[in-house]
């Protein structure tokens, strides 16, 4: 972590795991203005982005891309700054030498809510389908879906060593979408 208003260059930050050894995610970045850098499980650096609230973004990000999030580094501001975040995550970008998959292709499954109409069973999207089924029916088994899909996602959480709780936004999962709250 560092505080600074200049662009720290991200081989100079310190390397943090994304889990510590209590199971817990980085918390001292919570209400931290800042940018960050996720690295997968060989190190390669996945995705970067910034945030009012560093902490907040790191649990939606394990939560949405869990096989990607393994370490990070965190460059804090002090106020916020649009163009300095930009500034930051730009040169960190040129620093990699190449766009991480997680801002290229990939950067909605990074920045938005999860989508369980994507991510149904081929049963699951049949009978979703069904045009014969009223507007509850169709919503009770897009919830099962939700509710299926965020047991999945927990359940990886917990096999590699999460313990931290975290809690899904019941209200956007009548719409079809998964994210914390």
């Amino acid at each position: 972590m560092q505080a600074q208003s200049e662009c720290p260059a991200l081989t100079e930050l310190t390397d943090l795991p994304y889990i510590d050894a209590e199971g817990q995610l980085p918390a001292q970045f919570e209400g931290k203005i800042g940018v960050y850098a996720i690295y997968d499980h060989e190190k390669n650096l996945a995705y970067i982005g910034y945030s009012r609230d560093v902490s907040l973004s790191l649990k939606q990000h394990i939560v949405r891309r869990p096989q990607y999030c393994f370490g990070v580094k965190v460059a804090t501001v002090d106020r916020p700054n649009r163009t300095l975040l930009e500034t930051i995550k730009a040169a960190w970008i040129d620093e990699n030498g190449a766009v991480p998959t997680g801002n290229g292709d990939a950067a909605e499954l990074w920045e938005q809510p999860i989508d369980v109409k994507s991510k149904m069973l081929p049963a699951e999207l049949t009978q979703y389908t069904d045009p014969q089924l009223d507007d509850q029916q169709h919503l009770r088994i897009l919830k099962q879906a939700a509710r299926r899909i965020e047991q999945d996602i927990l359940t990886i959480l917990t096999e590699r060593g999460v313990k931290e709780a975290l809690r899904f936004n019941p209200k956007l999962k009548d719409s079809g979408l998964l994210d914390l709250k």
